[in-house]
């Protein structure tokens, strides 16, 4: 059985919580991703979505110069290295998240994608389903 530790993507970008959201945009677009996890150190205090930034800045007309702290999501649902992909398909399909940030002693060790478990054959079919299940509630909440 595969563990998040064999898919995981183990080089993350992060930023602080005093970084400003411009930068944090910027490294976003740089890294061509839509999440970033805010870290102090390696210890994990919450990410900052490309949503995140549409919400709760772009649409309240926050400056650039707005902290990541500001806007960021703090509200976390976390695996570990060690759990199984079935279980973290399992999670992300309950939480409706597309993205998992993988914590060993509360510090920032990865980050697992709906794409990363897609990838393993073994999983396609649980990915797609999470995929398909999280798209669903979006789609229903619009």
């Amino acid at each position: 059985m595969k563990t998040l530790r064999d898919i995981m993507t183990t080089n993350v970008d992060t930023c602080s919580p005093q970084d400003n959201i411009y930068e944090t945009a910027v490294k976003m677009k740089q890294d061509d991703v839509g999440v970033i996890p805010v870290c102090e150190g390696k210890k994990l205090l919450g990410v900052i979505t490309d949503r995140d930034i549409v919400i709760r800045a772009v649409a309240e007309k926050k400056q650039g110069s707005t902290k990541v702290s500001d806007v960021m999501s703090s509200r976390l649902i976390t695996g570990s290295p060690d759990m199984s992909v079935e279980e973290a398909s399992e999670l992300m399909s309950r939480d409706q998240i597309r993205r998992l940030p993988i914590v060993e002693n509360s510090d920032l060790v990865g980050i697992v994608s709906l794409g990363d478990i897609a990838v393993h054959k073994q999983t396609d079919s649980k990915a797609g389903v999470a995929l398909s299940e999280i798209s669903e509630q979006r789609d229903q909440l619009q």
